[in-house]
């Protein structure tokens, strides 16, 4: 019964929104409501994977350890961006940037989105799983183009268009999967157990191509270099809720599904295949961001290019392999909790200085002294500063590879001090520059300020304390993908 409440809940939400008028306090109490139902629903998921390894809900819908991760973190997101949506619309609409109905379809695409991801993770179906990512673009274009400017519109037909034909290609991998030999079920229905058992009758040439296809076209989704030209115009132009869910959750989503077909190429192939190719777009996807950052000048396209490069890392961390796994199930855990409150403290800073440019945000500490704070302790856990937990998962990732890929890790190790150097260089401009005159102190309003909060605390206390129910399950995914 919770997955069902899971996937319902934002689609009636989703419902009910449509049916609001006038008034936007009904919207956010929709919200409210349909947040934390999520979120404890996603806790009795885990718990029943926790005891039995897998959560079962008739023969369509299954939630194994490795979903169990990436559901942990779209819920606890979603749950934090539903909150801080309600804080944050309220200022557009007090400064008149948008009204009622701008307001209203924000929240029912919001509710999509979530309700998108949420059946992608627990389909048992390779191919509706690919329609429910799909249905993740169509909602995501409209709220990247939610201001309607040239700029916003531009960046939502790139994101739509260079999307779907990476989805498109994925869909091919897909269906080369399902080779003609492939036995289905009696009632036809194609799950990941059917692609599994008949592995072994694809051809391994077939299953090399397949995967090739699918690393590319779910790794565009991903936001992996060099497919990842969309990711900082989207990001950057969406509302503050969005680009977190978009970095937080939405990534984790398509590596994912690139995840479960390696399983599946692993077992054809030798492992080497996947891990090569991964490692190749893991560090490619590092080292493009690392000079990106740099030179940027748009907060939020800085966030964005920071998303590359972390998927980068997970990837690197998968293909290494061994301990270089669990290291990357945790870190996709600490990366979405991070990324969110970075997003989080760009949209307070927009909502004060009505600018993107790291050139124009001066004094933080002293105009946003909450947000200041955050968005500092934010930058010192992406970066991978001890004593945060991405420190210890970096560490673990690149002892991974230091045996066999001692070159690799060398050159690594040299962009995330170029990335470290960037961002400290534009955090520091930011926060302990003097104030502006003009400036006004404070925060816009307490649910702008509570969500980051939340998840830095969340962080920082698993950082240090993982529950057993979380290690248990990151274990079992790690041996699942090895």
């Amino acid at each position: 019964m919770a997955l069902l409440f899971l996937i319902l809940t934002p689609i009636i939400a989703a419902v009910a929104s449509t049916l609001v008028r006038k008034k936007t306090l009904p919207l956010e109490i929709i919200a409210a409501i349909a947040a934390p139902i999520e979120l404890i629903s996603t806790i009795k998921i885990i718990h029943e994977v926790f005891l039995n390894k897998s959560y079962v809900f008739g023969s369509y819908f299954v939630i194994d350890s490795l979903g169990t991760i990436v559901l942990l973190t779209v819920a606890t997101i979603g749950f934090a961006a539903g909150f801080y949506s309600i804080g944050y619309l309220r200022q557009e609409v007090k400064k008149e940037i948008i009204g009622f109905h701008r307001v209203r379809e924000y929240y029912i695409l919001f509710h999509l989105f979530l309700a998108a991801m949420f059946s992608a993770i627990a389909t048992t179906s390779p191919i509706i799983m690919w329609i429910a990512i799909e249905a993740t673009t169509l909602a995501t274009a409209f709220l990247i183009s939610f201001y309607n400017k040239a700029s916003a519109m531009e960046a939502a037909w790139k994101y739509l268009i260079i999307n779907s034909i990476g989805l498109l290609l994925g869909f091919f991998g897909t269906l080369l999967f399902l080779h003609p030999k492939v036995n289905l079920a009696a009632d036809g229905f194609v799950s990941w157990s059917t692609l599994v058992n008949n592995a072994s009758l694809v051809n391994p040439l077939l299953v090399k191509i397949a995967f090739i296809f699918v690393l590319i076209g779910y790794g565009t989704k991903a936001g992996l270099a060099p497919m990842h030209t969309w990711l900082p115009d989207a990001h950057s132009k969406a509302p503050a809720p969005i680009s977190a869910l978009l970095s937080g959750a939405l990534l984790n989503v398509a590596l994912m599904a690139i995840l479960k077909f390696r399983n599946i190429t692993d077992s054809v192939v030798e492992v080497s295949f996947s891990h090569n190719l991964m490692i190749f777009f893991g560090v490619i996807s590092i080292a493009i961001p690392a000079f990106i950052i740099i030179v940027q000048k748009n907060y939020k396209r800085l966030f964005a290019y920071s998303s590359i490069e972390h998927m980068g890392i997970m990837v690197l961390g998968f293909g290494f392999g061994g301990i270089g796994t669990f290291a990357a199930l945790l870190h996709m855990v600490y990366h979405s909790l991070t990324k969110s409150i970075l997003f989080f403290s760009a949209g307070n800073i927009f909502l004060k200085y009505s600018s993107t440019k790291i050139f124009n945000i001066k004094g933080m500490l002293t105009s946003l002294p909450i947000t200041g704070v955050v968005l500092f302790l934010g930058f010192l856990a992406i970066i991978g500063m001890p004593p945060f937990g991405i420190f210890m998962t970096e560490f673990y990732i690149l002892s991974a590879g230091i045996k066999n890929y001692p070159i690799i890790v060398a050159v690594v190790i040299f962009l995330l001090i170029l990335i470290f150097i960037g961002f400290l260089r534009h955090i520091i401009n930011m926060t302990l520059s003097e104030k502006e005159e003009q400036t006004p102190i404070g925060e816009s309003n307490f649910l702008t300020v509570a969500p980051a909060l939340f998840l830095l605390i969340l962080f920082i206390i698993i950082s240090f304390f993982l529950p057993e129910p979380i290690k248990e399950i990151l274990n079992s995914a790690a041996a699942l993908i090895n």
